[in-house]
């Protein structure tokens, strides 16, 4: 999906001509309390008949490439999820407040 500025950002993978698959976005903030870790990539998801195609990877390797591109750095990715981002070159970061939340998550970063 197109946008004129480089936040936010929203990406989709369509299968034929019309089934959405999968996608995600890029927001300035995850709902975390690092409001310095900007932007983050959010809502990653792929629709469950199509995982373990690649579709998220490809998906993540697209926004790394586009941001690159309109000169941003590094991008930063909240999660529970360990060793699924690390396949497409994240690196654990640090770990973080989620809003309202009681349990601290994993924050990752992609240097670009």
């Amino acid at each position: 999906m197109k946008g004129n500025g480089t936040v936010p950002q929203w990406y989709l993978a369509v299968a034929g001509d019309t089934e959405i698959i999968g996608g995600l976005g890029v927001i300035e903030n995850d709902f975390h309390n690092r409001r310095d870790l900007t932007p983050n990539v959010c809502a990653v998801y792929t629709e469950e008949r199509w995982r373990r195609r690649g579709v998220a990877g490809a998906l993540l390797e697209r926004v790394c490439r586009d941001m690159k591109a309109r000169g941003i750095d590094a991008l930063y990715l909240l999660t529970d999820h360990t060793s699924f981002y690390e396949r497409y070159g994240w690196e654990f970061f640090c770990m973080v407040q989620g809003d309202g939340e009681p349990e601290l998550s994993r924050m990752y970063v992609h240097r670009l």
